[in-house]
């Protein structure tokens, strides 16, 4: 996995449900490397802090192998990295085969995966449909958040290099379907309850599952 974009923010004004507010998703490529910080990436803008930032959502990565998938259902769009509101773009990115625990070396950054990525109206507002908001979920490849272990800066050309595999199988698509699912897989309900990995109150919501 290599990083193939470094994606920054300025606030950008828009209009929701006739009120102005702020967000941080309409993101561009920058030159310079970026630095990941204990809840957030310096330098870019975080609107909601409800919603985004923080230790378990310090840094957005999302996978540049989905970008012609999504080019194709929306060509009408100005397409560039950092589309998705991600900070980095990443390829080789597979939810399917990540883990939710494992822990990667990342320029001089050390990271621990920790949570896909559930889209909300702004996603919707940047594409120009609410329907995105479904069609993100329903394509299962949400890209993930990243708890930052070391403060360090991130460069295009630096690689993701795993450090430590979590021995918890959970892995990023998983708890993604499982997160939107109506009827709940109680073996992976038991998986996403033991991953320390994953916020607390996140575990806490599925234990009426078990």
């Amino acid at each position: 996995m290599e990083v193939i974009a470094t994606n920054i923010a300025v606030p950008k004004k828009i209009i929701w449900n006739d009120k102005e507010v702020t967000t941080g998703i309409f993101k561009q490529p920058v030159q310079n490397p970026i630095t990941l910080e204990s809840e957030a990436v310096a330098g870019d803008i975080i609107a909601d802090r409800k919603v985004h930032g923080g230790i378990f959502k310090a840094c957005y990565l999302f996978s540049s192998d989905h970008y012609p998938y999504w080019k194709q259902k929306y060509p009408h769009l100005d397409w560039d990295w950092g589309m998705f509101g991600e900070n980095l773009t990443v390829n080789g990115l597979d939810e399917s085969k990540i883990r939710i625990g494992n822990v990667y070396r990342l320029g001089s950054a050390l990271v621990q995966v920790t949570q896909p990525r559930e889209p909300c109206y702004k996603l919707g507002v940047k594409f120009g449909t609410q329907d995105i908001l479904r069609e993100f979920i329903d394509h299962g490849f949400p890209g993930t958040y990243v708890k930052i272990l070391e403060q360090g800066e991130v460069k295009v050309g630096d690689r993701l290099q795993l450090v430590e595999e979590s021995k918890n199988p959970l892995t990023i698509q998983q708890f993604y379907q499982l997160l939107y699912s109506k009827t709940k897989d109680t073996s992976i309900v038991k998986l996403a309850v033991e991953n320390e990995a994953l916020p607390l109150y996140k575990r806490e919501r599925l234990k009426r599952y078990q």
